[in-house]
């Protein structure tokens, strides 16, 4: 082909050549929004986490976003353990006390009846509650508030014992209590001596407040308070429960940021090698976890957690079911 003629060919493509080259300034936007980048879910207690428990929350079905459950590391405190915590943002998280002065249910029991996540079993009790249940600013039953070495001669002793309570302020604490005769409860920042046979009163063995709270459970001992592990079991004379023994437990306690813990320990031999733990190894775990203040709740073939009605520990009652208690502690 001759040069001109390529000209004349090159000069007929230039328009379309430069449409090519434009910008495109009229072409509308892409009409699609980019998707999202998946993002992981935020851990609510990473301190917790950092310690080897693992949030098992999945496990049990939906649960609020202010309570989040967790598994031991396989040892806590030297032994093999079998343990569980939930974990309630007091900010949302509602505490409650269910339970009366007489009679006795099973923890799935109270649970179908108020559908609490969290079911924990509360105090000691015989036939009825021998601790506190305080619930809507009102005292359900109170302390027990006698003992004796023999029941006929003497001598009777009158020991403060551990309740934990959310206050009117809605600050929370671990305390000792007394109900007076006159039905008046007092709150004490210190136990009685050891085998006390002095009757409590709003001057001994502490100066006494009048308790003003909104719900509360009773226990014992109290673990920790203020920061400082107490581990109160012999001025509580707390013999029945075997304080220093391995054993199954329960407790419930608060942390700086307002962190609601409730603790549960398997033991009994329900897994091989578990045994479970002393009062002393529990103080220490709800110290590590964070916790001010805390006390132990009853223990043993009591000792079960539920959530979302179902159970996390293997319960070691002889009846190879929950036991049936007086007092539960509810999360939701």
């Amino acid at each position: 082909m001759s040069t001109k003629k390529k000209m004349s060919w090159l000069l007929l493509l230039l328009p379309f050549f430069i449409a090519c080259g434009d910008d495109n300034t009229d072409i509308p936007d892409w009409p699609w929004a980019e998707p999202e980048t998946p993002t992981e879910p935020v851990e609510a207690n990473p301190d917790i986490v950092n310690l080897g428990w693992t949030n098992v929350k999945d496990i049990y079905g939906t649960l609020p976003e202010h309570i989040n459950v967790y598994k031991s590391p396989e040892t806590l405190e030297g032994k093999k353990a079998i343990a569980y915590i939930a974990v309630g943002n007091m900010s949302k998280a509602t505490f409650g006390v269910l339970g009366e002065k007489t009679g006795l249910k099973k923890p799935k029991e109270f649970y179908e009846e108020n559908n609490s996540t969290i079911v924990i079993n509360g105090g000691f009790f015989y036939e009825g509650s021998l601790s506190l249940i305080w619930r809507n600013g009102e005292m359900v039953c109170k302390n027990n508030d006698v003992t004796a070495e023999d029941w006929t001669n003497g001598p009777f002793w009158y020991p403060v014992l551990a309740a934990f309570c959310e206050m009117n302020d809605g600050s929370f604490k671990s305390m000792w209590t007394y109900t007076t005769l006159s039905n008046v409860t007092y709150w004490y920042s210190e136990p009685s001596p050891v085998k006390s046979e002095t009757t409590p009163d709003e001057d001994f063995p502490s100066t006494g407040t009048v308790l003003n709270a909104k719900t509360g459970i009773g226990g014992g001992p109290v673990l920790l308070l203020d920061g400082n592990i107490k581990n109160t079991y012999e001025e509580e004379i707390l013999s029945d429960i075997g304080a220093t023994v391995n054993r199954p437990r329960s407790a419930i306690g608060i942390t700086n940021d307002k962190k609601m813990i409730l603790f549960v320990c398997e033991g009994d031999g329900m897994t091989t090698g578990v045994a479970g733990m002393t009062t002393e190894n529990v103080a220490n775990i709800m110290k590590t976890l964070g916790c001010t203040d805390a006390i132990n709740l009853d223990g043993g073939g009591s000792s079960c957690m539920l959530v979302n009605g179902q159970k996390t520990i293997k319960t070691s009652d002889s009846s190879g079911d929950e036991r049936s208690v007086a007092s539960v502690v509810t999360l939701k």
